[in-house]
C-alpha cells in the first residue's frame, strides 16, 4: 500500500518551508512538493536586509536555500517537482505530480503569488541588477538614483511615494492616458516633488548589462521612442496568485486570492493555504514565514482533533 503522509505542502518558499519546519517537528511524516521554481520569489532578490536574524543581510537564494536545509533537518522529504492535479474529495488527499501520486491527511498550500511583468527579454536578463517587482524589498538599495516605476493603479503610487525616502527622483511610466489608482493615492502622488509621470507610454526596452542604466519608452499615441536614464525599473502592474490548480475546489476572491472561512483552513476540511496564496496585501517573506507557522500549528490542532498522533510538545 502506497504510504499516506501526514501531510503534503504544495511549494516552497517561506511559508512552505515554515510550515515544514514545524510540522516535521511534531511527529508528522511531511512531503513538500517543492515546485519546479524552488525557493519562490526570493531566489529573484538579491540581498534582504528586512529578515530579522540577519544583521548583514543575506541573499534571497542563500536565506532559501538555509530554510531549505532546516526543513530537511526535521525530516521533511522534498520532492522538485510542480503539482499538475489534486482531488480534495475524499481523505486521505490525492495529489499528482509529474513523478507520481501522493496521498495525505492533511495539505498546506504555500504556491505563492507571481508579479506580473512585461514579457521584455532584457526584463527578465535584469531581474535582481536593478529590475525588481518589490519597492519595500528592495528600495533601500536604489540611494540616491533616479527609477521609473511601472503601472497605474494603487500599488504603483503606493510604490512610487515609499521609493521617495531612498530615490533623487521616481517617474511612473503608465500606457494608459489615466490612471486606475484612487484619488487619494493620485493626489499623494502628485504633491510629492520628487515624483513625475509619463502618460500613454509603454516600456519597449531596459537597457544594460550587468545592470540596469536606461530604459526606452514609446508613447502609445504618436510612436515617438525616447531612452530615459534611470539605474532601476520597478514593476507595480500586479500580482498573480498561483492558483489556478485549485479553481473550483477552493474558494477564492476575483483575483484569484484563495479565501480561508476558519483561521488558515479553507473551504475544505483539512486543506489549509499560507502566505501570498491568501495575502494580497504584505507580500513579504516574514509575514509569509508566520502564515506558514499557523497553517502548521492550524493543521496540527486539526489532526489532533480528529484523532491523529501529533507532538505538540514540539510546537516551540
Amino acid at each position: 500500500m502506497a504510504k499516506i503522509y501526514g501531510v503534503i505542502i504544495i511549494g516552497s518558499g517561506p511559508a512552505g518551508y515554515t510550515a515544514a519546519i514545524y510540522a516535521a517537528r511534531s511527529n508528522l511524516s511531511v512531503l513538500m512538493l517543492q515546485g519546479y521554481h524552488v525557493g519562490g520569489q526570493l531566489m529573484l532578490t538579491s540581498e534582504v536586509e528586512n529578515y530579522p536574524g540577519y544583521e548583514e543581510g543575506i541573499l534571497g537564494p542563500e536565506m532559501m536555500d538555509k530554510f531549505e536545509q532546516q526543513a530537511r533537518r526535521f525530516g521533511t522529504e522534498m520532492i522538485a517537482e510542480d503539482v499538475t492535479e489534486v482531488d480534495f474529495s475524499r481523505r486521505p488527499f490525492t495529489v499528482k505530480s509529474d513523478g507520481g501520486e501522493y496521498r495525505a491527511k492533511a495539505i498546506i498550500i504555500a504556491t505563492g503569488a507571481s508579479a506580473k511583468w512585461l514579457g521584455l527579454p532584457s526584463e527578465k536578463r535584469l531581474q535582481g541588477r536593478g529590475v525588481t517587482a518589490c519597492a519595500t524589498c528592495d528600495g533601500f538599495f536604489f540611494k540616491n538614483t533616479d527609477v521609473i516605476v511601472v503601472g497605474g493603479g494603487d500599488t504603483a503610487m503606493e510604490e512610487a511615494t515609499f521609493l521617495t525616502r531612498y530615490v533623487n527622483h521616481v517617474t511612473v511610466v503608465h500606457r494608459r492616458d489615466a490612471f486606475r489608482a484612487s484619488k487619494i493615492m493620485q493626489d499623494r502622488a502628485r504633491k510629492n516633488p520628487k515624483i513625475s509621470f509619463l502618460m500613454d507610454t509603454e516600456i519597449v526596452d531596459i537597457l544594460g548589462d550587468d545592470a540596469v542604466t536606461a530604459v526606452q519608452v514609446r508613447n502609445a499615441k504618436s510612436g515617438e521612442e525616447q531612452k530615459l536614464p534611470v539605474q532601476g525599473v520597478f514593476m507595480a502592474i500586479g500580482h498573480q496568485p498561483n492558483t489556478h490548480l485549485f479553481k473550483g475546489i477552493l474558494n477564492m476572491d476575483a483575483a484569484g486570492y484563495i479565501i480561508p472561512v476558519e483561521h488558515t483552513m479553507t473551504n475544505i476540511a483539512g486543506v489549509f493555504a499560507a502566505g501570498d496564496v491568501t495575502d494580497h496585501r504584505y507580500r513579504q517573506a516574514v509575514t509569509a514565514a508566520g502564515d506558514g507557522c499557523r497553517a502548521a500549528l492550524d493543521m496540527e490542532r486539526w489532526l489532533e482533533g480528529q484523532g491523529e498522533d501529533v507532538d505538540i510538545e514540539n510546537w516551540n
